[in-house]
């Protein structure tokens, strides 16, 4: 079993940027690739970006150029720098794993977090 914990998301003001952190613990060495959703109220949840063992990365065309994904493998944490933020970047984020070496959207996560609220106010 993996256990995944997200920290970082609050409310900002469009521009402004924020640093989700997630923090992988357990059974960590069957994880091939994290990634990050996002579900807005009303709307189906999305992948906005994801990152392999390796470090490749791919990222929802809504986000390119504003979001950074990051992987430390040490410390079993995934990051995902959101900069310039919107607010139709308002959602919950949610951070999830799996044994999967996908990164687009055929990654299938077996793991997930509980969420953390981001909302950008205009």
């Amino acid at each position: 079993q993996v256990q995944l914990v997200e920290s970082g998301g609050g409310l900002v003001q469009a521009g402004e940027s924020l640093r989700l952190s997630c923090a992988a613990s357990g059974s960590t060495f069957s994880i091939n690739a994290i990634g990050w959703y996002r579900q807005a109220p009303g709307k189906q949840r999305e992948l906005v970006a994801a990152i392999s063992r390796g470090g490749s990365t791919n990222y929802a065309d809504s986000v390119k150029g504003r979001f950074t994904i990051s992987r430390e493998n040490g410390k079993n944490t995934v990051y995902l720098q959101l900069n310039s933020l919107k607010p139709d970047d308002t959602a919950v984020y949610y951070c999830a794993a799996g044994a999967t070496s996908y990164i687009s959207s055929r990654f299938s996560p077996d793991y997930w977090g509980q969420g953390t609220q981001v909302t950008v106010s205009s």
